[in-house]
């Protein structure tokens, strides 16, 4: 009988570690500035990591934040990222940072999610529209604000979100991210414009649409702000 509690308790101890290190873990050094050489890096949390005694000031610096993102695409905005991609020293360290441009007059970040992080937006200039949906065992509930100048808002991790421009200027906003990679699945790109495309048939049922039209949206094209 003890073995059966041991087991158990070593079956509960392994679920919440699995679920502790679920998304970016905690580093156990000083800093791990990822490398695209990998000659002589160590594979950690997704990117190689530098050699700590070639780190320098500049693996943890990024400039261009003040410049404003082009926003005459065909949803109004331009997300500007400061993922690990764009910022080596981020590596390991669990946050990233966004700068999204907004047209006037309904400039659009459409519908998405950050299977990886949750973000919390501020408003630097501008009203935006915002908001999020929750999930099919919450009821699908939508939770939205009027955002103007210095405004925050959270969008849980994985939720599906969106932000809108609602004023007659130009609105800027900056989004924090718990993740140094948290991804972006716009959904109508996703699902529209996947390669190779989603067999009509499914997304004809899924979304209670004609074939015609489903072939249509496929056909178009579709891109990522």
């Amino acid at each position: 009988m003890k073995g059966v509690h041991f087991f158990g308790a070593f079956l509960l101890l392994a679920l919440a570690t699995s679920f502790a290190s679920a998304y970016d873990p905690s580093p156990l050094q000083d800093f791990c500035v990822a490398i695209n050489d990998t000659k002589n890096g160590v594979f950690v949390n997704g990117k190689f990591c530098k050699d700590p005694k070639l780190v320098i000031a500049d693996d943890f610096f990024l400039s261009g934040f003040d410049k404003p993102g082009d926003t005459s695409g065909a949803v109004g905005s331009k997300v500007t990222p400061a993922f690990v991609d764009q910022l080596l020293g981020l590596n390991t360290l669990g946050v990233s940072l966004a700068r999204i441009d907004f047209a006037p007059y309904g400039g659009l970040n459409p519908p998405h999610t950050h299977p990886r992080g949750t973000e919390i937006l501020v408003v630097l200039e501008g009203t935006l529209y915002v908001g999020f949906i929750s999930s099919n065992q919450d009821g699908n509930r939508l939770f939205t604000k009027v955002l103007n100048k210095g405004d925050i808002f959270v969008f849980p991790i994985g939720m599906i979100h969106f932000q809108l421009n609602i004023g007659e200027t130009p609105a800027v906003a900056f989004a924090g991210l718990s993740s140094q990679n948290p991804g972006t699945i716009t959904i109508a790109t996703s699902v529209f414009g996947s390669k190779p495309p989603i067999n009509p048939d499914v997304l004809t049922k899924a979304f209670m649409l004609d074939k015609d039209v489903v072939k249509d949206l496929q056909s178009r094209f579709w891109t990522n702000n």
